[in-house]
Protein backbone atom coordinates (compact mmCIF):
# COMPACT_ATOMS: atom_id res chain seq x y z
CA UNK A 1 0.00 0.00 0.00
CA UNK A 2 1.46 3.12 -1.01
CA UNK A 3 -0.13 6.44 -0.21
CA UNK A 4 0.19 9.88 -2.50
CA UNK A 5 -1.28 12.85 -4.03
CA UNK A 6 -2.11 13.52 -7.20
CA UNK A 7 -4.21 16.14 -9.05
CA UNK A 8 -7.82 15.35 -9.95
CA UNK A 9 -9.15 15.06 -12.83
CA UNK A 10 -13.24 15.08 -14.07
CA UNK A 11 -12.97 10.87 -14.22
CA UNK A 12 -12.58 11.32 -10.00
CA UNK A 13 -15.78 12.32 -10.02
CA UNK A 14 -17.53 9.38 -8.84
CA UNK A 15 -14.99 8.92 -5.82
CA UNK A 16 -15.18 12.64 -5.26
CA UNK A 17 -19.08 12.18 -5.02
CA UNK A 18 -18.91 8.96 -3.02
CA UNK A 19 -16.40 10.89 -0.60
CA UNK A 20 -18.32 13.78 -0.33
CA UNK A 21 -21.34 11.54 1.12
CA UNK A 22 -19.99 9.15 3.74
CA UNK A 23 -18.16 12.52 5.29
CA UNK A 24 -20.76 14.42 4.53
CA UNK A 25 -23.20 14.81 7.93
CA UNK A 26 -20.68 16.25 10.16
CA UNK A 27 -17.85 14.64 9.27
CA UNK A 28 -19.41 10.89 9.68
CA UNK A 29 -21.90 9.15 6.80
CA UNK A 30 -25.20 10.91 5.17
CA UNK A 31 -26.04 7.81 3.37
CA UNK A 32 -29.03 7.18 5.41
CA UNK A 33 -30.45 11.15 4.91
CA UNK A 34 -30.89 10.96 1.30
CA UNK A 35 -32.48 8.91 -1.21
CA UNK A 36 -30.05 10.24 -3.93
CA UNK A 37 -27.23 9.94 -2.88
CA UNK A 38 -25.23 12.28 -5.60
CA UNK A 39 -26.82 15.50 -4.27
CA UNK A 40 -23.99 16.72 -1.85
CA UNK A 41 -21.25 15.78 -4.58
CA UNK A 42 -22.63 17.55 -7.21
CA UNK A 43 -23.05 20.41 -4.65
CA UNK A 44 -19.39 20.37 -2.82
CA UNK A 45 -17.34 17.80 -5.15
CA UNK A 46 -18.11 17.52 -8.68
CA UNK A 47 -17.99 21.04 -9.68
CA UNK A 48 -14.65 21.45 -8.89
CA UNK A 49 -13.21 19.37 -11.31
CA UNK A 50 -15.77 20.60 -14.02
CA UNK A 51 -16.26 24.66 -13.66
CA UNK A 52 -13.93 27.56 -14.47
CA UNK A 53 -10.98 28.51 -11.99
CA UNK A 54 -10.89 25.39 -9.83
CA UNK A 55 -8.15 23.01 -8.86
CA UNK A 56 -7.85 19.79 -7.23
CA UNK A 57 -5.97 17.53 -5.60
CA UNK A 58 -6.80 13.72 -4.53
CA UNK A 59 -5.08 11.43 -2.05
CA UNK A 60 -4.80 7.89 -3.70
CA UNK A 61 -4.30 4.26 -2.09
CA UNK A 62 -2.33 2.01 -4.65
CA UNK A 63 -1.69 -1.35 -4.98
CA UNK A 64 -1.20 -4.31 -6.73
CA UNK A 65 -4.95 -4.24 -8.04
CA UNK A 66 -4.79 -0.28 -8.83
CA UNK A 67 -5.84 3.06 -7.58
CA UNK A 68 -8.37 4.20 -5.30
CA UNK A 69 -8.98 7.56 -3.84
CA UNK A 70 -9.40 8.30 -0.31
CA UNK A 71 -9.62 11.55 -0.08
CA UNK A 72 -9.46 14.93 -1.58
CA UNK A 73 -8.93 18.95 -1.26
CA UNK A 74 -11.06 20.62 -3.89
CA UNK A 75 -11.27 24.76 -4.14
CA UNK A 76 -11.48 27.50 -6.52
CA UNK A 77 -8.46 30.23 -7.26
CA UNK A 78 -11.11 32.70 -7.58
CA UNK A 79 -14.40 32.18 -5.79
CA UNK A 80 -16.72 34.86 -8.03
CA UNK A 81 -15.17 33.14 -11.59
CA UNK A 82 -16.38 29.93 -10.02
CA UNK A 83 -19.84 31.11 -9.12
CA UNK A 84 -20.08 32.86 -12.63
CA UNK A 85 -18.96 29.47 -14.18
CA UNK A 86 -20.79 27.50 -12.17
CA UNK A 87 -24.34 29.65 -13.39
CA UNK A 88 -22.81 29.16 -17.08
CA UNK A 89 -22.44 25.99 -17.36
CA UNK A 90 -23.01 23.77 -14.32
CA UNK A 91 -26.23 24.63 -12.64
CA UNK A 92 -28.32 24.94 -15.94
CA UNK A 93 -27.97 21.22 -16.52
CA UNK A 94 -28.81 20.15 -13.07
CA UNK A 95 -31.99 22.19 -12.91
CA UNK A 96 -33.20 20.33 -16.16
CA UNK A 97 -32.15 16.85 -14.92
CA UNK A 98 -33.76 17.38 -11.05
CA UNK A 99 -36.82 19.06 -12.12
CA UNK A 100 -39.21 15.99 -12.08
CA UNK A 101 -37.97 16.31 -8.34
CA UNK A 102 -40.06 20.02 -7.51
CA UNK A 103 -42.90 20.36 -9.33
CA UNK A 104 -42.98 24.58 -10.02
CA UNK A 105 -46.57 24.96 -9.22
CA UNK A 106 -46.68 23.10 -6.15
CA UNK A 107 -43.04 23.49 -4.54
CA UNK A 108 -43.20 19.58 -2.92
CA UNK A 109 -41.26 16.49 -3.52
CA UNK A 110 -42.63 15.08 -6.93
CA UNK A 111 -43.99 11.55 -5.65
CA UNK A 112 -43.69 10.07 -9.47
CA UNK A 113 -42.75 6.60 -8.99
CA UNK A 114 -40.54 6.65 -11.92
CA UNK A 115 -37.88 8.40 -9.33
CA UNK A 116 -36.95 7.76 -5.87
CA UNK A 117 -38.62 10.26 -3.35
CA UNK A 118 -36.52 12.55 -2.45
CA UNK A 119 -35.87 13.42 1.07
CA UNK A 120 -35.28 16.43 3.46
CA UNK A 121 -31.69 16.86 2.71
CA UNK A 122 -31.92 15.79 -1.16
CA UNK A 123 -35.13 18.73 -1.13
CA UNK A 124 -32.65 21.23 0.03
CA UNK A 125 -29.65 20.27 -2.10
CA UNK A 126 -32.17 21.29 -5.47
CA UNK A 127 -33.60 23.92 -3.88
CA UNK A 128 -29.81 25.06 -3.72
CA UNK A 129 -29.58 24.30 -7.50
CA UNK A 130 -32.45 26.40 -8.29
CA UNK A 131 -30.94 29.40 -6.11
CA UNK A 132 -27.52 28.65 -5.22
CA UNK A 133 -26.19 31.35 -2.82
CA UNK A 134 -23.17 33.63 -3.52
CA UNK A 135 -20.28 33.17 -1.08
CA UNK A 136 -20.49 35.71 2.09
CA UNK A 137 -18.48 39.57 1.14
CA UNK A 138 -16.84 38.90 4.15
CA UNK A 139 -15.30 36.02 3.21
CA UNK A 140 -14.43 36.87 -0.60
CA UNK A 141 -12.72 40.56 1.11
CA UNK A 142 -10.50 38.10 3.09
CA UNK A 143 -9.53 36.09 -0.01
CA UNK A 144 -10.71 35.28 -3.12
CA UNK A 145 -9.87 31.42 -2.89
CA UNK A 146 -11.87 28.48 -0.51
CA UNK A 147 -11.54 25.29 -0.53
CA UNK A 148 -12.90 21.57 0.79
CA UNK A 149 -11.11 18.82 2.43
CA UNK A 150 -12.52 15.61 2.88
CA UNK A 151 -11.02 12.14 3.44
CA UNK A 152 -12.56 8.66 4.24
CA UNK A 153 -12.45 7.66 7.75
CA UNK A 154 -10.31 4.89 7.59
CA UNK A 155 -7.92 7.35 6.44
CA UNK A 156 -7.78 10.40 9.24
CA UNK A 157 -5.42 10.43 12.15
CA UNK A 158 -2.72 9.48 9.85
CA UNK A 159 -1.44 13.86 9.00
CA UNK A 160 -2.55 13.60 5.57
CA UNK A 161 -5.27 15.97 5.84
CA UNK A 162 -2.28 17.95 6.54
CA UNK A 163 -0.34 17.05 3.50
CA UNK A 164 -3.31 17.98 1.28
CA UNK A 165 -3.29 21.06 2.30
CA UNK A 166 0.02 21.86 1.95
CA UNK A 167 -0.16 20.39 -1.50
CA UNK A 168 -3.06 23.14 -1.94
CA UNK A 169 -1.58 25.89 -0.18
CA UNK A 170 1.86 25.24 -2.96
CA UNK A 171 -0.67 25.40 -5.82
CA UNK A 172 -2.41 28.84 -4.25
CA UNK A 173 0.78 30.56 -3.28
CA UNK A 174 1.93 29.51 -6.95
CA UNK A 175 -0.84 31.12 -8.30
CA UNK A 176 -0.08 34.31 -6.15
CA UNK A 177 -2.73 33.71 -3.44
CA UNK A 178 -1.69 34.47 0.64
CA UNK A 179 -4.79 33.16 1.65
CA UNK A 180 -7.69 30.95 1.87
CA UNK A 181 -10.73 30.37 3.49
CA UNK A 182 -13.51 27.18 3.95
CA UNK A 183 -16.92 26.61 5.78
CA UNK A 184 -17.19 23.28 8.44
CA UNK A 185 -20.63 21.96 10.05
CA UNK A 186 -20.47 23.65 12.72
CA UNK A 187 -21.59 20.44 14.80
CA UNK A 188 -18.29 19.07 13.40
CA UNK A 189 -15.91 19.50 16.79
CA UNK A 190 -13.17 17.80 15.20
CA UNK A 191 -12.93 19.79 12.18
CA UNK A 192 -12.33 22.79 13.89
CA UNK A 193 -9.91 21.23 16.14
CA UNK A 194 -8.22 20.05 12.92
CA UNK A 195 -7.89 23.39 11.17
CA UNK A 196 -7.14 25.39 14.45
CA UNK A 197 -4.15 23.55 14.83
CA UNK A 198 -2.91 24.06 11.14
CA UNK A 199 -3.45 28.05 11.87
CA UNK A 200 -6.74 29.11 10.81
CA UNK A 201 -8.51 30.99 12.54
CA UNK A 202 -12.35 32.66 12.48
CA UNK A 203 -13.08 35.30 9.60
CA UNK A 204 -14.54 39.03 10.99
CA UNK A 205 -18.02 39.50 9.98
CA UNK A 206 -18.57 35.87 8.05
CA UNK A 207 -20.79 33.51 8.87
CA UNK A 208 -20.14 31.02 11.77
CA UNK A 209 -18.29 28.02 10.75
CA UNK A 210 -16.23 30.07 8.25
CA UNK A 211 -12.58 29.71 8.84
CA UNK A 212 -9.85 31.20 6.97
CA UNK A 213 -5.98 30.75 6.75
CA UNK A 214 -3.63 33.49 6.24
CA UNK A 215 -0.17 31.09 4.07
CA UNK A 216 2.23 32.80 6.59
CA UNK A 217 0.41 31.35 9.80
CA UNK A 218 0.14 27.95 7.89
CA UNK A 219 1.31 25.17 10.53
CA UNK A 220 2.19 22.36 8.20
Amino acid sequence: MTISIRPATSSDAPALSHICLVTGNAGTTAEHLHNLPEMLGLVYAVPYVNAASTWGFVLVDQDDEGEKVVGYTLGAIDTRAFEKSEEEMWWPALRAEYSPYLPPDSGEPSTDSAHPTPTEADMRIIRHFLSPPAAPAACVSYSTAHLHIDILPAYQRRGLGRQLIDRAIQHMRNAGLHAVWLGMDTKNVQARIFYERLGFSNIEDAPEGVVGLRFVDWKG
